[in-house]
């Protein structure tokens, strides 16, 4: 990026808690305009907490938040004229049809775009006068986020956008978050979908315990393993010793245990594999299962963390 880069989204120490329960533990954000941000962590970060906070629907119990140049509390009307927000759990009235619900959202704004425009983008032309309790799962989440782009925003809120939704239609929703990328517009996205923030995050921030323990690219979180890798395994006569002599094997960075598995974090697979064959035949030690992935930013939370994005 050339010259200064305009922050659309900036956060500082940001704090929310229930009762004793800390939701947003001092939480430092910055969003840039124009490129996808994704928020990725399990069930219960605070990812939802976080996003609720920054689109104005919570208080911070502590913190400083700048939204497009502005804060809450100044003008709220004309900033939520700039938003999108597609919430976690999106209860539409059921009995509306598609257009009736789109020209409902869209007469809250002052400006933005047609619903016929809207329909075509979301593909539910054919469903215009479908009642929204007669829709397909992945077509009513397509009708919210309908909803939250017939503003024409400039910033756009997705809360687990894809949860639930089957490969053919979690897909269909990457294609139109990217054409909204494309256009110049900014996106903030919370997901528990590596593949998901891998393919359309520009930069991701990991979250934990309402904290972010890791923030870039998805291809700088996953170099800070130190290898493109992971080799899987298990053995039959496994013993903890054997964690001490895989380590100076050739092209291993890093060794840990999961559940009944063992996972090398490794540079070149192809080196590597041949080179671990032949130490388990000379320590006499049989395997029961084998396996390579390339290493993904689920294997950047395990390392962090010790626990698995899902396990929540």
């Amino acid at each position: 990026m050339n010259g200064i880069v305009e922050v659309a989204v900036r956060c500082q120490g940001l704090e929310k808690r229930y009762g004793d329960v800390v939701a947003v533990d001092g939480l430092d954000l910055e969003v840039y305009a124009g490129e996808c941000f994704g928020l990725l962590g399990p069930n219960g970060a605070g990812k939802t907490t976080t996003v609720e906070i920054l689109e104005g629907l919570l208080q911070p119990d502590a913190g400083e938040l700048e939204i497009l140049g502005t804060h809450w509390g100044t003008d709220d009307r004309a900033l939520r004229q700039r938003l999108g927000v597609q919430l976690q759990e999106t209860q539409l009235a059921e009995k509306l049809t598609v257009e009736e619900t789109l020209r409902l959202f869209r007469s809250f704004f002052d400006r933005g775009r047609s619903i016929d425009e809207v329909l075509r983008i979301v593909e539910l032309e054919e469903k215009r006068a479908a009642w929204v309790s007669r829709l397909s799962g992945g077509q009513q989440q397509r009708l919210a986020v309908a909803c939250a782009l017939v503003s024409e925003p400039e910033l756009l809120f997705l809360d687990e956008p894809t949860t639930g939704l089957d490969p053919q239609s979690r897909r269909g929703l990457w294609d139109l978050v990217l054409d909204f990328k494309a256009s110049g517009r900014t996106v903030l996205l919370t997901t528990h979908y590596m593949e998901e923030a891998e393919r359309l995050c520009d930069r991701v921030a990991i979250v934990d315990r309402g904290r972010v323990i890791a923030l870039g690219t998805p291809g700088e979180l996953i170099s800070r393993l130190g290898g493109e890798h992971v080799v899987e395994f298990a053995l039959a006569n496994d013993d903890p010793a054997v964690d001490n002599w895989l380590r100076h094997v050739e092209g291993v960075q890093d060794v840990r245990r999961e559940r009944e598995g063992i996972f090398l974090t490794v540079r070149e697979v192809h080196r590597t594999v041949p080179a671990l064959l032949s130490a388990l035949r000379r320590h006499d030690v049989e395997l029961t299962s084998f396996t390579t992935h390339h290493a993904s930013l689920e294997d950047v939370f395990v390392s962090l963390t010790g626990r698995h994005l899902r396990d929540e």
